[in-house]
């Protein structure tokens, strides 16, 4: 049976104001990189029960990045509740709720309905984003309640108790509105734990008590400086400060959690410390995303999660791949490839010696069975001993190449890679070829196997103009009136100059509409009046024959002698029936000059 633990603080602990900042000077010295005491007061471990996860890669995440779309997120928390939300290992996720696309995407995530991860809000402590929080019905939600003297005294301006009464009254005030308070307890391993945290976090409990809804508390290691030592002091002592929060001042270890940052490389640690001395939650983000040097990578914690609890149904791990994809070529961030899980060769090894290892039994080497635990095989590392067939293993393997385009060993360009790589060991090379430098070969020996750069520019036209022209679609229905009918055309155009030429057809092909985007070509498009017979053209044909969008390729205008590419899709009625065609032509030069465009919030399109 396990050790009786006592949950009451043995005795109360009083708000001790000062005059001025506490900064802890022998510990955080500012010229000095900071200190770590010990005062070999030790505390045994106590998991937590249960262990659980909180995400953030959509707040503390977002302050990193380039701000994801509401298309973007949905997909994600999708993907997050995937990975451990159907378990409820990942328990929750929050939001920001201040911009018009940070409430659509709270309410396209919410409409998955999916019990995990639950939909949580942040909001700074003040009494109008908490209206905000009220007005949008949640039930939850996290409060910015820094605790540091270097907050208080340094940032906000205040003392000890206009922090401690200001946190208490919008506390309070959450509570009678039938909403769950997470108290953010900012810069808590910089903090007076007893003289300020400890009775703040003993007055949160009684009001909780009193209101029967939980009071959660964040401890936010904002700064890194939380270390996992044993007999390390407070406040960086991790182990020391959980089991203050859940043996002195009373939380419940399922209504505490741990936030962590990454300056000092101890994120994944600190956080998994936090489990092991009985805070239930430890939040992070995907990849580990978040201010400064980050925050807990996720799918760090989905893995130590099962090694300690062995519990391997709590997460589907393939979905890590699935997420690594995501970033890569939705997003496209560039994930370091020996990043821990999720890069290109997180499993692969530069050493020669290694790599003869992996071919005769990939299991001295590999962490483990990464193609079942991953849907990741191990990437083949190429030497002098890789041999031809080796090479062409790794081309149709990096290249993901579907059957039908596989190259086998027999294939010259195969044979003129090999030669290079021969010729760099016979000069005394002793490493293996970087993913990098295999690229630059077979892209120069094989240019065939790779996207064009027309491909390329192809492919953003058309994701370009599906999300515009199924927008117009959508807006509008096909009528007998002249142009003046369709001031959205001539709008379009100049909103989307790289658009040459919109037009809008009935059925029968005959133009109905028609918008240009430079009024020095005119004069030519007169020669295509209102009712023009279009049903012999390509653009028109293929979206009446299957309703979908349509791409041409690239060719030059008749009009503008211009490069450009033909979109088209079917406008249907509300039966979905087709009752048209709409069309553009996407000039190549305009879309290169404005390719900014492309990477804004769809919701701006």
């Amino acid at each position: 049976m396990p050790l009786l633990h006592s949950k009451k603080p043995e005795h109360d602990y009083t708000l001790k104001n000062r005059k001025e900042a506490q900064l802890y000077r022998d510990i955080f010295p500012y010229s000095k990189i900071g200190r770590v005491l010990f005062d070999n007061v030790m505390v045994m471990p106590s998991p937590a029960d249960p262990m659980f996860i909180t995400d953030t890669t959509f707040r503390d995440g977002q302050q990193a990045r380039p701000p994801y779309t509401a298309k973007q997120i949905t997909a994600i928390f999708e993907m997050l509740h995937d990975l451990g939300g159907r378990s409820g290992l990942i328990r929750a996720s929050e939001f920001f709720m201040y911009s018009e696309k940070d409430r659509q995407a709270i309410e396209m995530c919410r409409g998955k309905d999916y019990k995990y991860p639950k939909v949580t809000g942040w909001i700074r402590a003040n009494l109008n984003d908490l209206k905000l929080a009220k007005s949008m019905a949640f039930d939850e939600v996290g409060l910015l309640t820094s605790v540091s003297d270097y907050h208080i005294y340094l940032k906000l301006g205040w003392d000890r108790k206009e922090a401690f009464d200001n946190y208490v009254k919008l506390a309070a005030q959450a509570l009678e509105w039938g909403i769950s308070p997470r108290c953010h307890f900012e810069d808590v391993t910089r903090a007076d734990i007893h003289g300020f945290c400890l009775p703040l976090a003993e007055k949160l409990m009684s009001m909780s008590k009193d209101a029967g809804l939980p009071v959660k508390i964040r401890l936010c290691d904002t700064m890194g400086f939380g270390v996992p030592y044993v007999g390390a002091a407070l406040p960086r002592s991790v182990p020391r400060l959980v089991e203050a929060f859940v043996n002195e001042a009373g939380v419940p270890g399922e209504n505490l959690e741990w936030h962590g940052h990454n300056d000092f490389h101890k994120v994944l640690v600190n956080g998994v410390t936090a489990w092991l001395y009985g805070c239930g939650g430890v939040n992070g983000t995907l990849l580990g995303f978040g201010e400064r040097t980050g925050n807990t990578p996720l799918e760090g914690l989905v893995m130590e999660y099962i090694s300690l609890t062995g519990n391997d149904e709590a997460a589907n791990t393939r979905i890590i791949t699935d997420i690594a994809r995501y970033f890569s070529t939705e997003l496209d961030y560039r994930i370091p490839d020996n990043y821990p899980f999720a890069g290109k060769e997180f499993n692969a090894t530069s050493a020669g010696v290694h790599v003869d290892g992996l071919t005769k039994n990939e299991e001295i080497y590999n962490i483990f069975d990464t193609n079942l635990i991953l849907g990741r095989p191990v990437p083949i590392n190429i030497t002098d001993k890789s041999g031809r067939a080796g090479v062409a293993y790794w081309i149709n393997q990096e290249l993901d190449l579907k059957e039908d385009r596989k190259v086998n060993k027999s294939h010259p360009s195969v044979g003129k890679i090999y030669d290079r790589i021969l010729a760099a060991y016979e000069k005394g090379r002793a490493t293996s070829f970087s993913s990098k430098e295999m690229l630059s070969l077979t892209r120069r020996y094989m240019p065939e196997l790779f996207i064009s750069d027309f491909t390329r520019l192809k492919k953003i036209a058309g994701d370009l103009a599906a999300e515009l022209l199924l927008r117009l679609a959508a807006e509008f229905q096909i009528s007998e009136k002249k142009e003046e009918t369709y001031p959205w055309m001539t709008q379009t155009v100049h909103e989307y100059p790289f658009i040459q030429y919109l037009y809008l057809t009935d059925t029968k092909g005959f133009l109905a509409a028609a918008a240009i985007t430079d009024p020095a070509y005119k004069e030519r498009y007169d020669a295509l009046p209102i009712g023009f017979d279009f049903s012999q053209r390509q653009w028109f044909i293929q979206p009446m024959r299957d309703g979908k969008l349509h791409v041409s390729d690239l060719q030059q205008s008749h009009f503008t002698d211009k490069l450009i590419l033909t979109v088209s899709t079917a406008v249907t009625d509300d039966q979905d029936n087709i009752i048209g065609v709409i069309g553009a032509d996407i000039q190549l030069e305009e879309l290169l000059k404005q390719a900014d465009l492309l990477e804004k919030d769809d919701d701006d399109l």
